[in-house]
């Protein structure tokens, strides 16, 4: 691929010279996200992470809570993963969990499982261990305050990727594009340059629930046209990547590109893996099932059988949900016997994840409608 030549891709995303593998990956829906923990000494007042996961030190794969290897090893298979990228918190703070998850990897899927690795800490030795451990991207994370030249207090992260290259391993760099620091950020590319990393990442700087208020007393506001995108980040880091003309790679990606491209693709080949014959899967990368929700004192199996036998459908066209109490079957089906039942029937449509998070439910019949005037209509 021609270095110089500016390649756009969806969701106002663009890149001159290649992508690293792992962003290809990534783009395809192919990469596992494996959030090693919630913990980070470093604190940036941007931070995305959530509630739930934020200065915690819990393990996740994609959205399935990991509580042994096999959860991590199982949601690697639902996506069909060919790598994964190692993500916190800072995950150099848990180096041994790190090294432990990287060895698993490469072991059950082979060499060719493209692993990388995001973190804030520039701590050569660690790198290196994990290098040999068989990592095969690490990208820095190189904090607002040090933009420049990387002299002075930014020698350390100079140094982790003047030293990478020995280790047998690719180095790059990912940060949030903070409009207000164009001026530092420019010479932050050019040292970068002078260096030869790899690659360069340039992230739209977006609103979370956990940063939202902090941002707003900073001053930043919404960009009405990306979502929860911060007001000029995409602009500056467009001019960025349209006005350097840089020897090393040089990509942005948009908080649209995140949820629209990503996102999507990585549900897509989930529901492909994972959703039962019977449910429908939508364009989105979401789910259709017909659902019939049990009261809370019934003996589930029983009446699981009950509610089979006046749908009218096999033990092989519907599954029971002991967890959520509910009985999941073909929207189509449901909706054809939805009137006739004394249960609450819904069509639900779900992400196909380990959560299975809900995005909207209809009642169908007026058990389902009394239920959920009720509040009582959720999972």
């Amino acid at each position: 691929m021609d270095p110089d030549r500016l390649t756009l891709l969806p969701m106002a995303s663009s890149h001159r010279g290649p992508l690293s593998v792992a962003c290809e990956q990534c783009a395809e829906g192919r990469k596992m996200v494996l959030f090693v923990t919630g913990l980070c000494r470093f604190r940036c007042f941007y931070c995305p992470v959530s509630p739930t996961r934020n200065q915690k030190d819990v393990v996740y794969a994609n959205e399935r809570r990991v509580l042994s290897d096999d959860d991590v090893l199982e949601e690697a298979r639902s996506i069909g993963a060919a790598g994964t990228g190692i993500t916190g918190g800072d995950p150099l703070g848990v180096v041994d969990r790190v090294e432990h998850y990287v060895r698993l990897l490469k072991r059950e899927f082979g060499p060719d499982h493209n692993v990388h690795l995001y973190t804030h800490e520039p701590n050569p030795e660690k790198l290196e261990r994990l290098a040999r451990a068989g990592l095969d991207e690490f990208r820095l994370h190189i904090p607002h305050y040090l933009w420049g030249p990387l002299a002075s207090d930014g020698g350390a992260y100079r140094t982790v990727l003047e030293r990478a290259p020995a280790w047998g391993i690719r180095r790059g760099v990912e940060i949030p594009v903070l409009p207000e620091k164009e001026p530092e950020l420019r010479r932050l590319l050019r040292a970068l340059e002078e260096i030869g990393v790899d690659f360069v990442n340039l992230n739209e700087l977006e609103f979370s629930e956990t940063n939202e208020a902090t941002m707003r007393e900073r001053g930043y506001r919404v960009d009405p046209r990306n979502g929860w995108g911060v007001r000029g980040s995409r602009a500056t880091a467009e001019r960025l990547v349209r006005e350097l003309r840089l020897s090393i790679p040089l990509h942005y990606c948009s908080s649209r590109f995140k949820d629209g491209v990503q996102l999507r693709q990585r549900l897509l080949r989930r529901a492909e893996r994972t959703a039962p014959g019977f449910a429908v899967r939508t364009e989105d990368g979401t789910v259709l099932l017909g659902i019939i929700e049990a009261e809370p004192a019934v003996s589930l199996g029983r009446w699981a059988v009950r509610v089979a036998r006046a749908v009218g459908t096999e033990r092989a066209d519907y599954r029971l949900d002991a967890d959520r109490r509910r009985v999941e079957l073909s929207p189509r089906v449901l909706r054809r016997a939805a009137r006739r039942l004394p249960w609450p029937a819904f069509e639900v449509e779900v992400y196909p994840t380990a959560d299975a998070l809900e995005v909207e439910r209809t009642p169908l019949n007026a058990a389902a409608r009394s239920r959920a005037s009720r509040g009582l209509g959720g999972v």
